[in-house]
């Protein structure tokens, strides 16, 4: 029986010769992303404001217009309204209940909800959360502290782990998967809440998987082929690891994939961060983590730096060639 094999053997894609192109891909949809959040903001969820969030299904498709005129008249402040994963679902977000009583805030509940349920015969209710002002700046300042020392922890590894200019290549592929996932949900306007900052780690970590072990492929490489230029090295190894990447990346999407169609739409902006993610991921791996090595200095074999030219290309070593 034949192993299915996506990628064929002794695949030679010229990944380098297309970097100065991919930096520039890269230098454009990072700005993109920087200007979409700078312009358009994140949409935060009640973990990071603050607030009370009750969820509402209405039985056809309300007017948003009289759903927060009902709202206001209830005299419980003023009304943030949003569609949450399809038209008849919406989320309307309250200030902060002035007493902390859990009977406060029921009674405020119960109130919105006799209220819709009046307005609109059909409306049912679905659930409600409720964040304190303090308790939300805590979980901001925890969120980005946990991402940061995520991406300077992963950079610390790569650069004793290998060399210095490993360390800086993926701590630059991390950053600009951050930035690709944060541009993503300023443009969507997706719910951004704690769910998101563990699909962010999440996608940090597959990520630095993916570029560690192209990495340890290209520092192998190095090592065997001592007389071959960088870029030579580099599409040696992207091309040898290929299959794994492709592999693994695919069987990912086909879970992720379930989820999105089956999770409901509770698990929807993870879903799609993580699906965002695979694909930013693989790119940055390929196009940005490895082709940067190049143009930060990177040689086969540093303790010689007047080494003899080398062949562009090497010899495909085959499983049976290997010691």
């Amino acid at each position: 029986m034949r192993l299915l094999k996506l990628v064929p053997d002794n695949t030679n894609l010229p990944f380098v010769s297309l970097r100065k192109w991919a930096f520039a891909l890269t230098m454009a949809l990072s700005l993109a992303a920087v200007g979409l959040v700078w312009a358009k903001g994140l949409n935060f969820g009640v973990d990071f404001v603050g607030g009370l969030m009750i969820e509402e299904k209405f039985a056809t498709d309300p007017d948003l217009n009289k759903v927060r005129e009902a709202v206001d008249k209830l005299g419980v402040g003023d009304a943030t309204l949003q569609q949450f994963g399809d038209a008849r679902t919406l989320t309307i977000r309250l200030p902060v209940v002035a007493s902390a009583d859990e009977g406060a805030t029921n009674a405020v509940v119960k109130k919105v909800e006799t209220a819709l349920a009046t307005q609109f015969p059909g409306a049912t209710f679905s659930r409600y959360s409720t964040v304190s002002g303090k308790v939300s700046d805590e979980l901001i300042r925890n969120g980005v502290l946990a991402v940061v020392l995520a991406v300077l922890g992963i950079g610390l590894f790569a650069i004793f782990r290998f060399e210095w200019q490993f360390g800086v290549s993926t701590v630059v592929a991390i950053v600009h998967d951050l930035l690709m996932t944060l541009g993503f949900f300023a443009l969507t306007q997706l719910e951004f809440d704690l769910n998101i900052v563990a699909a962010v780690l999440t996608i940090i970590g597959y990520s630095i998987n993916d570029k560690i072990v192209i990495d340890d492929r290209i520092r192998e490489n190095m090592r065997r082929y001592r007389k071959m230029d960088m870029p030579g090295i580099i599409d040696l190894s992207v091309n040898e690891t290929l299959p794994r990447t492709v592999m693994t990346s695919l069987t990912i999407l086909l879970a992720l994939g379930a989820l999105l169609a089956f999770g409901g739409h509770v698990l929807r902006g993870f879903t799609a961060a993580m699906i965002l993610g695979i694909f930013v991921g693989t790119y940055s791996s390929i196009y940005v983590s490895s082709s940067l090595l190049i143009s930060l200095g990177l040689r086969a074999d540093p303790n010689k730096p007047d080494a003899p030219t080398a062949p562009q290309t090497a010899e495909r070593v085959g499983p049976k060639d290997r010691p």
